[in-house]
């Protein structure tokens, strides 16, 4: 894909990205993690919302 910036903005951009501060080392995104934290938290709304329902009714 070709750049729509002018040579001399792509080359300041280049730079910027070159720099360590934005080189940081990320883990790998990890799915199944993010599908078992996402369950946990709706079973548990889930029973915080039957546990107060009981509790006032």
């Amino acid at each position: 894909m070709t750049s729509r910036l002018n040579p001399e903005d792509q080359k300041r951009v280049e730079e910027y990205l070159r720099a360590p501060q934005h080189q940081v080392e990320r883990r790998p995104f990890r799915p199944w993690l993010l599908l078992v934290v996402v369950l946990v938290v709706v079973i548990g709304l889930g029973l915080l919302s039957r546990l107060l329902s009981y509790l006032t009714l």
